[in-house]
């Protein structure tokens, strides 16, 4: 079991290879850390979730959460790595000292989740959500606010929420009904009732702290209308006690597919008349306030789609080298030959080759992207700070997505290396599956990341966002092409380029004329190659570094590892980057049937 959650090589490979991490410890926020702790933390996080996390994970698909008597209850065996978790400090990594945060890269706290993460993302969240409430209150909250709140939530001593959608609004943020009116002591009357509110109930926590969204009596329709309310579970007091239950009542949890381990809950407010709310920021506020969570929340969602793909993995490839059937194609059966290990075979060994590839692709994305904030919240240039304000603006849905919709693909890949074994519950990959699945609904659907990124991302700067973006994937591209064994996969990498220029230009030139809606029939299709580009441009990154590395044969060690990324390389740019091209063609010549299919044509 020891490394079946993650590969802790690969992460080395890409924190300090790739991404060159220790350049952080040269800024002055960072200066206290060096490689010696950050490899402390990571090896802690390591063993943690291996000691405590991983051992309660079917727990919360088999047992998984309970509603009894208006309350929830998690799988029992959750209360003591909750209690361990906080006591560890790990709630809140890359938040400041200053309000019971670690202040660590946020790149070095998403090397350490990938083992939290994938020990048990149900039990983790419970401990980590409410860093998203205290973010949006440490950013538009008052001071008086910052003190009640900040400390509690990034320790987990509180837990916390995000309570956005409704029955009859859904993923139309804007027709919501959950109504503020105001009181004179400066408070507001909140009345409403939420769905789908991950972990809205728990008994982990002595209070939990809803961000609502509501419309304040009088205020206009839609989105612009909506202001954003603190709501306790139970009323905080001035000097930080809790008082009088505050009337957020769950009136049940979700039977899901998956993730049964987290409670998903609807909460009805006020229904007695009784629930209060405090107004964060200012009215008419609440959607972009909310967003700031959103979007965090959105490249958390993208991660834990990837942490699956990559136990999945870990897991096939472990049963793969272990699990004897059949002979060796290269000797043919002869009497007496024992059954070699499936990992000889090539059709496993090419489902193992495809994971693999993925697996590090969105690695190295998730990363990128992590030290892209680092060096966001960090710089004081105004060049650099413009370019990663706009590359993560512009990766955000893509990772989300992409990662999502890949490590659920994955998780399925890996049933099918199991064979029948992985359809049972015997084996870890088919609650991989389930578990997983989630992460390409919740936080907005792939449609909705999709119809973001043509409709937003693509145009923002008037397209100069997306040009410096190509750019550095070029240069990348450019100094691969300098090692002669790379430059026929550099080449391919490059077309593939070009190929995706032309077809954003396509796309938002279709977004212009009278055949917009054939856009955005094309916007998943279209993010999903983008995501395909920006696979092999990480893979051929992590090919030119490896081969750098072969390079020095005398001195390199771990040369399986570095051959290993050369091939995963050229695997994806020989193999899937191909049908890439295909799709691309696709979109631009598929047609406009989407749109132009009747209702009755679909069949009754």
């Amino acid at each position: 079991m020891a490394n079946l959650i993650s590969d802790r090589r690969d992460i080395d490979f890409v924190l300090y290879d790739q991404l060159d991490v220790l350049a952080l410890t040269k800024i002055s926020k960072f200066k206290g850390f060096n490689r010696k702790t950050f490899d402390l933390i990571i090896t802690e996080a390591r063993n943690f979730a291996l000691k405590e996390l991983l051992p309660t994970w079917v727990d919360g698909d088999r047992v998984g959460v309970t509603f009894e008597n208006g309350r929830v209850k998690v799988p029992p065996s959750f209360h003591r790595a909750f209690k361990l978790l906080r006591e560890g400090e790990w709630s809140a990594l890359a938040e400041s000292p200053e309000w019971g945060g670690q202040g660590v890269p946020i790149i070095i706290s998403v090397a350490a989740d990938e083992f939290l993460v994938g020990a048990n993302l149900a039990c983790n969240s419970y401990t980590t959500f409410g860093g998203g409430t205290a973010k949006m209150i440490e950013l538009f909250g008052t001071d008086d606010q910052k003190k009640l709140f900040l400390e509690k939530l990034y320790t987990a001593e509180w837990g916390g929420t995000m309570l956005l959608t409704e029955a009859n609004a859904g993923s139309n943020v804007g027709a919501l009904s959950t109504s503020a009116v105001s009181n004179p002591d400066g408070t507001y009357s909140i009345s409403g009732n939420k769905i789908f509110i991950t972990n809205g109930d728990q008994d982990l926590t002595d209070n939990i702290i809803h961000p609502v969204l509501a419309r304040i009596e009088g205020d206009p329709p839609g989105s612009k209308g909506l202001s954003l309310f603190i709501v306790p579970k139970y009323w905080v007091n001035d000097d930080g006690s809790l008082g009088e239950f505050n009337d957020v009542v769950c009136t049940g949890i979700e039977e899901k597919m998956g993730s049964h381990g987290s409670a998903t809950c609807s909460l009805a407010l006020g229904s007695k008349g009784k629930c209060r709310g405090i107004l964060l920021g200012k009215p008419g506020q609440g959607m972009m306030i909310m967003f700031h969570m959103m979007n965090e929340a959105r490249l958390k969602v993208g991660f834990q789609g990837f942490i699956h793909g990559s136990a999945a993995y870990q897991y096939a490839l472990a049963y793969a080298r272990e699990r004897r059937q059949g002979y060796d194609l290269d000797k043919g059966k002869q009497k007496g030959d024992e059954q070699v290990p499936i990992i000889r075979h090539p059709d496993v060994r090419r489902m193992l080759l495809w994971m693999k590839a993925y697996v590090e692709g969105m690695r190295s994305l998730d990363y990128y992207i992590a030290r892209s904030f680092d060096i966001l919240e960090t710089t004081d240039d105004p060049d650099t700070k413009t370019y990663y304000d706009g590359v993560t603006a512009l990766l955000t849905p893509v990772l989300k997505t992409y990662c999502a919709a890949k490590g659920f693909d994955i998780c399925v890949k890996a049933i099918q290396i199991y064979g029948g074994y992985g359809y049972t519950k015997d084996f870890p990959v088919e609650q991989l599956a389930r578990d997983v699945k989630i992460t390409s609904i919740y936080e907005g659907t792939d449609g909705i990341q999709a119809m973001d990124l043509i409709g937003r991302k693509l145009s923002m700067d008037k397209g100069a966002v997306f040009q410096a973006f190509i750019k550095e994937m070029r240069d990348t591209v450019n100094r691969a092409s300098t090692i002669e064994q790379l430059q026929p996969l550099a080449a391919e990498v490059e077309n593939a380029i070009i190929r995706l220029e032309t077809l954003a230009k396509h796309i938002l030139d279709t977004m212009r004329s009278e055949a917009v809606k054939v856009a955005f029939a094309n916007s998943v299709p279209f993010l999903m190659v983008m995501g395909d580009v920006i696979m092999a441009w990480m893979l051929i990154w992590r090919a030119r570094i490896a081969s750098e590395k072969l390079l020095e044969k005398s001195k390199v060690k771990d040369q399986a590892f570095y051959q290993g990324q050369i091939f995963s390389a050229e695997y994806f740019i020989k193999s899937i980057l191909p049908e890439t091209l295909g799709q691309m063609d696709a979109i631009i010549s598929g047609g406009d049937a989407v749109v132009n299919i009747s209702e009755e044509a679909f069949g009754s």
